[in-house]
């Protein structure tokens, strides 16, 4: 576990998300969980040893399984977006190994069985503030990535979790995502707003400008190809021919690759679904 400022914590050492923890003397914020069973209790116990109040609050930064999978492992009330939350109404009660291979981390992770899902107990629709101890908390719609995407941020402690905003060192997920308002979000997090702000990733803690610039170009790229695809009338299955181009500017390991390659290709097909298909003219399933 690693401190970015005054009792505001990060771990990134469990497949998955990046996890945070706010120590406050009311209790202990959460933000996400992670997906294992086993990694959860580890998890639990690691965060006895951070003090803080009797409470206990988990904010889910979106709806990915990834990330919310461990919720109900975590043994608090939830706060999340009213998308996300809608999500959760919206999904079976229960989650079950699904046959789509989707990219999604868990999915690397043996030993997750049956979970039933745990839908937000509180929710808001653009922002909240937590007053927990001294400085406020605030969480902010940011649905670039996702319908239901929050960042939390503290102004006095110069900290911004980002969730899946920025991704580092692979590819990001698209299939939920709004690529121009997420461009834009990625201009505003480059802006005088956040200077001296640490940025924490959702998938692989602390990030600078220059990880920031990088995920943007990444989007911008993808955005251009799948505009080109859409002015030629191409079928969803099209997007296959994006997936090698976009992963050449990303590092990292070769075992890696088939993996990734999977996150993009459901990713594209189903943003291009979503946003392009029959035609460049129809809505938004």
């Amino acid at each position: 576990m690693q401190s970015v400022s005054d009792n505001v914590y990060v771990e990134d050492q469990f497949p998955g998300v990046t996890l945070g923890v706010i120590a406050h003397p009311h209790g202990l914020i959460q933000i996400d969980a992670p997906p294992s069973p086993e990694d959860g209790r580890s998890w639990r116990a690691a965060m006895l040893n951070l003090g803080g109040g009797p409470e206990r609050i988990l904010i889910n930064l979106d709806a990915h399984p990834d990330r919310t999978l461990g919720a109900r492992a975590m043994d608090c009330p939830v706060i999340a977006h009213d998308e996300t939350s809608q999500v959760f109404r919206s999904r079976p009660t229960t989650f079950k190994v699904q046959v789509d291979e989707t990219g999604a981390d868990w999915e690397n992770i043996p030993g997750i069985g049956s979970v039933r899902w745990v839908i937000p107990e509180i929710s808001f629709s653009q922002t909240m503030t937590l007053h927990w101890g001294d400085t406020p908390i605030i969480l902010e719609h940011h649905p670039g990535s996702a319908v239901g995407a929050v960042w939390v941020i503290m102004p006095e402690e110069k900290v911004v979790f980002i969730g899946d905003a920025v991704v580092k060192n692979q590819p990001p997920f698209l299939a939920s995502a709004n690529l121009p308002v997420w461009i834009d979000e990625l201009e505003y997090l480059l802006s005088q707003e956040f200077r001296g702000f640490t940025v924490v990733s959702g998938r692989g803690g602390s990030c600078a400008n220059s990880t920031i610039r990088n995920q943007q170009d990444f989007l911008k790229k993808a955005f251009a190809k799948l505009e080109k695809l859409s002015g030629k009338q191409s079928p969803p299955e099209a997007t296959e021919s994006m997936i090698q181009s976009l992963l050449s500017t990303i590092k990292f390991g070769v075992s890696l690759q088939e993996h990734y390659a999977r996150r993009l290709r459901y990713g594209l097909q189903n943003y291009y679904q979503r946003h392009y298909w029959p035609s460049p003219n129809g809505t938004e399933e």
